[in-house]
């Protein structure tokens, strides 16, 4: 052990050990100030089911992978990390005596394997991101970039470190390869050995690499330490919590339901809340759970969901990364003020410390960060048209990698602002009126809901307190029921289920909004009234059925998701599919046979409420091709499908800032060249039907091109005359064809959807 060794390893180790006290002295403050946020007691369990989600996520990098360039490259940066932690602490030792390694492991040449994989594989890993990050830098003028507004400056520093770690591994297994250490097969140094023969033999060389390794390693022990707002460094330890108490313990993202309105780690019972004790959604940051600020706390400012938000791709303010790390660096700016015991009632006044001197050794930044309001136009944390431009599409949750739950987040803080503060957009004040007087959001009598039925040539069965031998409950809507271009949808289900003899009733007066809108505005006392009201009368409508044999079919995606996801929490227990679905499998049970072919190219829309939110994609794709039609893709669909921009109660608000966002959507689906637009939601068919007459009446689209239902499209196929076709001598006609031949194709697929535009580019 020579001059090198002694001094390059007391330095090393001297200022390693100030390093590590400082990391695990931050961690020890990390758990202290997550634990400021309100209890959920929610994300405790089950065990098993989570530790499975957490290994999928973690090991098989499911999530990361949705960008496809993005995901092997961050996995062996991540392996890098993980088991590279082998090579950081033997360092400590190479650094004193340079031909020290592990015992046991050190002789073993997969072990030797392994450590060369992971040298090189952090080094290519981490070039590959880098240049990611650089082909989509935000100084690119020709597109937005989902990095625009991350902290570049850590980005690099952590770059720097992770390539630097990765040339500190093979560099010492390199200089100890030319000191001929070990006797390692070429096999399992197969980059090391060859560099090897390039340097000189010299412990000194194995002393200088182990310590540039070991001070790169230091130094960002040092500064994410001192930056507990790093998340680019700190989610490679956040994340698996993150992942482990993600909202759904089987593994699913937080879309859907909401989350319910909580209080003090239980869900809030409206009838029995305190205004005094109890907090209704979000108007602090101290509000949010621990959860939350563990998201806060975990976001890598990637931007994934930046690049797939509605509202940030067409000029709006939003951003979901900008929300949480905006929440992020105030929840941090506020914490020593917090964890001192500071508390302000909703005035603004000092009611958790007291004294002459009440702010002793607290920082007076942090005084000044716990005097801002969360959500205000000035100087609040975020901003009203920010909290506003929320579709709910879930585009943002669908694609983060480690599970953050901008959604919940979005609509707790609109809770708070409609129901204490009574700050929302003023055309709520006409919406919410609506739904409590009328029970719909248009406004409209409720014995208006059967006038769709009026121009049919049959009888739709209306409920008369006896479903006797129905077997489902055509659940309407508000939109399907009132809104004229809904209306067609609602006809054109109700006769494919008049032809297919399927037997079902309508509620008619009976039935009234399922109370989306409102709870996606915030208003969840009005959301909690409409529930109930409907729970009830479902239940008598269902009343001595079990659980399968309370069937809801409805056309609306957001009915779909309310009664699906929601009313059970409120006892509402229903067996619910969306029109789409039911119309499928009657089509594959030849109850319903398309006669005449659409001969059409049609793009298909997913609804966010029926796609990203419910996982139904296929139905009305197999829909379309069952029809005959041509289906033509566009970029952004399936979980990455664009919001037509109705969803989060925007049906109702208007766009003022940057282009509209079903405009953007219609611009989309007619560079495929359709002539039909197709949808599942009739909130999607008015937005897009809105978009679509702008372009026309600009000449951007042709007069031809139209909005349609995917049951419009059946209907079509189903009634219309076949046009005769020349038939080959010899062939047999299509009534030739036995039944039993058609049987046998009745579980496959009615179509193979056919895509013919180009996808997105994944790493933009």
């Amino acid at each position: 052990m020579g001059a090198v060794q002694l001094t390059l390893g007391g330095i090393a180790v001297l200022l390693g050990v100030v390093a590590w006290g400082m990391f695990f002295a931050t961690i020890a403050r990390f758990v202290r100030v997550i634990r400021l946020g309100q209890p959920d007691s929610t994300r405790n369990g089950p065990f098993i089911p989570r530790m499975k989600t957490l290994i999928k996520e973690f090991a098989a990098h499911t999530r990361m992978n949705k960008v496809k360039s993005v995901g092997p490259a961050h996995w062996l940066v991540m392996w890098g990390f993980l088991l590279g932690s082998l090579a950081l602490f033997e360092a400590y030792g190479e650094v004193f005596v340079p031909t020290w390694g592990w015992p046991i492991l050190d002789d073993w040449s997969l072990f030797q394997l392994l450590m060369e994989l992971l040298g090189v594989g952090t080094i290519v890993g981490i070039l590959i991101l880098m240049g990611i990050r650089q082909k989509n830098h935000p100084r690119r003028a020709d597109r937005q970039s989902r990095f625009q507004g991350s902290n570049f400056k850590w980005a690099y520093f952590i770059e720097a470190v992770v390539l630097i770690e990765g040339i500190g591994i093979i560099g010492v297994r390199a200089a100890k390869s030319a000191l001929g250490v070990h006797d390692t097969p070429v096999w399992a140094a197969f980059v090391s050995h060859p560099l090897g023969l390039l340097l000189p033999s010299s412990p000194d060389l194995v002393t200088v690499f182990a310590f540039v390794k070991l001070m790169s390693a230091t130094i960002w022990l040092i500064v994410v330490a001192r930056t507990m707002t790093m998340g680019i460094a700190w989610h490679r330890f956040s994340a698996f919590f993150n992942i482990y108490f993600k909202r759904e313990a089987d593994g699913g993202v937080a879309l859907g339901a909401l989350k319910p309105m909580m209080s003090n780690g239980k869900v809030l019972d409206l009838e029995e809340a305190d205004p005094d004790e109890d907090t209704f959604g979000v108007g602090k940051i101290e509000d949010f759970s621990w959860k939350g600020w563990l998201d806060f706390s975990t976001c890598t400012e990637c931007g994934r969901c930046q690049s797939q938000c509605p509202a940030w791709n067409t000029g709006k303010p939003l951003s979901p990364k900008l929300v949480i790390t905006q929440l992020r660096d105030h929840a941090y700016a506020k914490a020593p003020y917090l964890l001192a015991g500071g508390k302000r009632d909703m005035a603004g006044d000092e009611v958790g410390l007291s004294g002459d001197n009440m702010y002793a050794g607290i920082d007076v930044l942090a005084i000044a960060e716990s005097q801002k309001a969360l959500v205000g136009d000035d100087g609040g944390i975020v901003d009203p048209e920010v909290l506003w431009s929320c579709t709910s599409c879930g585009a943002c949750v669908e694609q983060c990698p480690v599970d953050i739950e901008h959604v919940d987040h979005i609509v707790d803080m609109r809770r708070y602002q409609v129901m204490i503060e009574s700050a929302f957009p003023s055309e709520l004040n006409g919406m919410f009126k609506n739904l409590e007087n009328k029970g719909n959001p248009w406004g409209q009598n409720a014995k208006d809901r059967l006038a769709w039925t009026e121009d049919l040539d049959f009888e739709v069965p209306v409920f008369d307190g006896d479903l006797g031998d129905t077997e489902y409950l055509f659940w309407v809507g508000c939109a399907g029921a009132f809104e004229d271009r809904a209306k067609k949808t609602t006809r054109a289900v109700a006769e494919l289920l008049h032809i297919a003899g399927v037997k079902y009733t309508v509620l008619g007066s009976e039935e009234s909004c399922t109370g989306d809108p409102a709870r996606r505005a915030g208003n969840e006392f009005l959301f909690q009234m409409l529930a109930q009201q409907n729970v009830e009368i479902l239940n008598s409508v269902f009343e001595g059925r079990e659980r399968k044999a309370r069937k809801v079919v409805v056309t609306c995606a957001h009915c779909f998701n309310t009664l699906a996801n929601e009313y059970p929490e409120l006892g509402g227990q229903f067996d619910v599919v969306h029109h789409t679905q039911l119309l499928n499998r009657l089509v594959r049970e030849k109850h319903l046979t398309p006669v005449a072919p659409v001969a059409e190219d049609v793009t298909y829309h997913d609804p966010c409420y029926l796609g990203r939110h419910n996982k139904v994609y296929d139905a009305p794709r197999e829909l379309v091709g069952a029809t005959g039609a041509t289906l033509r893709e566009m970029p952004r669909h399936g979980d990455r499908s664009m919001c037509c921009g109705a969803g989060g109660a925007r049906m109702w608000m208007e766009e003022k800032i940057g282009k509209r966002i079903n405009v953007e959507r219609v611009d989309e689906a007619l560079g495929t060249a359709p002539s039909k637009i197709a949808t599942g939601c009739p909130f999607c068919k008015v937005m897009l039907n809105d978009g679509l007459t702008a372009r026309q009446s600009d000449g951007q689209a042709s007069e031809k091109v139209e909005i349609v239902d995917v049951a419009q499209l059946l209907l079509n196929a189903v009634k219309r005359k076949p046009e005769p076709q020349l038939v080959p001598a010899g062939a047999p006609s299509l009534d030739a064809v036995s039944d039993a031949e058609l049987d046998g194709d009745a579980d496959k697929p009615a179509a193979e959807p056919a895509t013919e535009t180009p996808q997105p580019e994944e790493d933009k």
